[in-house]
């Protein structure tokens, strides 16, 4: 039995690819039942968010089996799918697991989001009984390392998320935003990011669209903002001089036909789009339209280069802590001669996640 990680992400896949697997929050526990069965793994926790795709598993059989557990995760045969995937097994798996709990593997070094996405899935997991003694342990101490270097170091010391890299990039392209409407579709805690941001810039006016009107009311009374009713959002549009989507629908919700009538009703006044959910809001051929310029997660790793160069310092404190934590848990997780993991020691209380949840397909 071997302790794996198959995925891709940013650094591997680009947005087109990474949106045709991602897996909804609400989802992980049944895609991961799927998995799990698929795979014949023993153990799996399934981590999917906008720069990632990770199957992290316990299972007799690795390198032959990964392709046939990402067809799972797609709705289409995809035949290229082999050549954007990584696969590490044993200590090398653990440390890459602490180092994307840690944010040193985010495209926004040290970001903090991350460590929060992990914990998720890993509770999505354990709900739904896909770990065991061998991944509890694992993912535990993946986030206590996390915490660690969070202290220890100051890797994460002004370090953004990627909702305020957007607001960067809408700062270039205007120079100033004291006199800009910018909207923001979607109040999780990315469109949440781009406000505060957004209101620290002085932004001269804060539209905030959600499909809860009720979230989009508080996050907008909170920065002085304008809630605009789901609805609504196309109309407001036609007013807005940068609109920055993150939403988490599965499907695009902002195509070009409708785009095309914002740009009649504005009169074909420049509009910038950037579109930072993954799956993408944002219909790709929005772009061709004359004075729409639109930008995705990607698009915005040139200024995340830029800034990752006065965190960089900290990366060989932030890996000594990684090799060190993760060479005291493989020598915990280690299989005895009949291939079974011995584990000596229970999880510790402080990170159970309870509850049963059942599986539906």
């Amino acid at each position: 039995m071997k302790i794996f990680v198959a995925g891709l992400s940013y650094k591997t896949a680009p947005v087109e690819l990474r949106e045709k697997l991602a897996v909804h929050a609400s989802s992980l526990r049944c895609t991961g039942c799927r998995l799990k069965v698929a795979g014949n793994l023993s153990e799996v926790v399934l981590v999917s968010t906008c720069n990632r795709v990770e199957v992290y598993g316990v299972a007799r059989k690795v390198n032959g089996n990964v392709h046939n557990i990402f067809q799972h995760l797609s709705a289409s045969e995809n035949s290229s799918l082999s050549s954007h995937l990584y696969v590490k097994e044993g200590s090398e798996a653990v440390r890459h697991l602490y180092s994307v709990a840690s944010g040193l593997d985010s495209m926004v070094l040290g970001e903090t989001e991350i460590t929060g996405q992990i914990k998720q899935a890993y509770q999505a997991a354990q709900e739904a009984k896909l770990t065991g003694r061998v991944l509890n342990r694992v993912f535990q101490t993946a986030l206590q390392t996390a915490k660690e270097i969070r202290t220890q170091t100051s890797i994460g010391r002004g370090a953004t998320s990627v909702g305020s890299v957007a607001v960067e990039l809408a700062e270039r392209i205007f120079k100033n935003l004291s006199d800009k409407t910018v909207m923001i579709v979607g109040a999780g805690k990315m469109g949440e990011a781009c406000v505060r941001h957004l209101n620290k810039k002085g932004a001269r006016s804060v539209l905030v669209s959600n499909r809860s009107f009720e979230r989009a009311q508080t996050l907008a009374a909170e920065f002085g903002g304008r809630a605009i009713r789901f609805d609504d959002c196309l109309k407001a549009m036609a007013h807005a001089d940068i609109v920055v989507s993150s939403t988490g629908s599965p499907t695009t919700i902002l195509h070009r036909e409708e785009i095309a009538q914002v740009m009649t009703t504005r009169r074909n006044r420049p509009l910038v789009l950037i579109d930072i959910a993954v799956p993408r809001d944002i219909a790709a051929e929005v772009q061709q339209l004359n004075n729409v310029y639109l930008y995705n997660v990607d698009d915005l790793e040139v200024i995340v280069r830029e800034n990752m160069r006065s965190r960089e310092q900290e990366l060989s404190r932030c890996n000594s802590i990684i090799v060190e934590r993760a060479g005291m848990v493989m020598a915990k997780v280690s299989p005895n001669p009949e291939g079974a993991y011995d584990m000596d020691l229970q999880p510790e209380s402080g990170w159970i996640f309870r509850g049963v949840a059942a599986c539906h397909g």
